[in-house]
């Protein structure tokens, strides 16, 4: 904060210096469970494994959303608060989200521990797939060891971005993913570890970063933990779950998704025959979803990082009341991530096959159909997502937390579920359903337009 005016230096060079580290430290973040289903995808364990870590993978974004609910609500009280010269309330923002972190990944841990087979099921997990379903038991018991580390270092990680320090924040979180990167193989190969192996590399990497985000708390430039900024206070928590809830939203909306795609897929996969006339099954439609969603993520992670870049900058400035500048930023974010869905646009489209043999090769011929399908169709409107995504992260920058928790909730939630029900139900296919993202992409952007305009009419009154 010292080094940088965000009330007066060039908009660009702020953009600049907050996106790059920030978008390097989602990508990082993202490469967490894209390197598991990579490595997972040339192991013994297979379509079979990667379909498990596809059931365990809406646990560990439950587990995110949590995260980044206090920790984004906290960051955006904090950059409010100190823009408005409330040292004290900025203090006070950032110790109660740290306790609240520590609170709620208790909580989460326990629950995974005691519900795990319930939680299995709710994301597609069935007996009956008997080595799928046991891979998925190995990965989510050794994950929920780590939650804790995983939470509280993701939750922190907005807070140190906030403070002026992007650069150790993705510092933190690179950290952890090569060292996630380097022992999967070791884990995987060397051990024999398989599915279990990719879990422990994954808690390892997620300890180090949770050390260093514990570490950056001694030693920050505009906050400071005290005795009195960690007594919870009811206006506070209110005020930062209110901010940090379009992040919540976001993420849970993704889980979403996967469970109602993943149970439609149980549903209707024997139902649905390949060109070859070999129905499609389960295996190979849940394998190939998780894969999908993987790589949405890592679009959609580079889309947030360029957005959460302009948070402290707009958050900043919407306390010191230069509306100039607040819509200034605005704009060339979007302009910035346009730019992204547009080449993630093509690269789906036309080279799908690449970005399968990614994840394994050996595949049969109705999971490379599949797969083909999957990434032309269901990631069809991803320009259209990357809009939706920023102006939800940019509304809750402007402190217009009810606007940005409805478009977060309209295309994930409002409007793609009913969109599949209703697909899969009229069909019984798992590949018309797919259509349902394409749908629910278009409706939400011009939703998102929308509230954009009418956020920025109330600025001027």
């Amino acid at each position: 904060m010292k080094k940088l005016d965000l009330g007066n230096d060039k908009i660009s060079k702020l953009i600049q210096k907050f996106a790059i580290p920030c978008v390097i430290s989602m990508i990082v973040a993202a490469l967490y469970n894209i390197v598991d289903q990579i490595f997972i995808g040339w192991s013994e364990a297979g379509s079979s494994g990667n379909a498990a870590t596809n059931i365990v993978y809406p646990f560990t974004v439950v587990a995110l959303a949590f995260a980044l609910l206090i920790g984004d609500g906290a960051a955006a009280l904090f950059n409010l608060s100190f823009g408005a010269k409330n040292k004290e309330k900025a203090n006070k923002s950032i110790g109660n989200g740290f306790v609240l972190l520590i609170l709620v990944s208790i909580l989460i841990t326990i629950l995974g521990f005691l519900f795990s087979e319930q939680i299995l099921r709710m994301f597609g997990g069935n007996p009956s797939e008997a080595e799928c379903y046991q891979y998925a038991k190995d990965y989510l018991r050794i994950i929920c060891y780590g939650l804790p580390f995983y939470i509280i270092g993701q939750g922190l990680n907005a807070s140190i971005r906030s403070d002026g320090s992007p650069k150790y924040a993705m510092i933190a979180t690179v950290v952890g993913a090569i060292s996630n990167i380097v022992l999967d193989p070791i884990f995987i190969f060397g051990f024999h570890m398989r599915v279990q192996g990719a879990a422990i590399a994954t808690i390892l990497g997620q300890i180090l970063t949770f050390l260093m985000s514990i570490f950056y708390l001694k030693r920050a430039k505009s906050f400071k933990i005290t005795k009195n900024s960690v007594q919870l206070e009811k206006e506070i928590c209110k005020q930062e779950i209110s901010l940090g809830l379009a992040s919540f939203i976001t993420q849970l909306a993704i889980v979403i998704i996967i469970a109602v795609a993943n149970n439609l897929v149980v549903k209707y996969g024997y139902m649905t025959l390949s060109s070859s006339g070999v129905a499609y099954g389960v295996v190979t439609p849940l394998a190939v979803i998780g894969i999908c969603m993987k790589v949405f993520g890592i679009v959609v992670s580079i889309v947030i990082g360029v957005s959460l870049g302009g948070m402290p900058i707009i958050g900043y400035n919407m306390g010191a009341g230069n509306k100039k500048r607040v819509k200034e930023t605005i704009q060339s974010i979007l302009i910035i991530n346009l730019i992204i869905g547009c080449i993630a646009f093509v690269l789906f489209e036309c080279f799908p096959t690449f970005m399968i043999h990614i994840f394994g090769s050996g595949n049969s011929f109705e999971y490379l159909e599949y797969a083909k399908a999957c990434f032309r169709i269901f990631l069809g409107g991803i320009l259209f997502t990357c809009i939706v995504k920023t102006l939800s992260i940019l509304l809750q920058s402007m402190g217009a937390s009810f606007k940005s928790t409805l478009l977060a909730l309209s295309r994930d939630v409002i409007f793609f579920v009913p969109a599949i029900l209703i697909l899969a139900t009229l069909s019984h296919s798992v590949v018309t359903m797919l259509w349902s993202a394409i749908i629910a992409d278009v409706l939400a952007f011009l939703l998102g337009i929308l509230l954009l305009k009418k956020e920025f009419k109330n600025m001027e009154n």
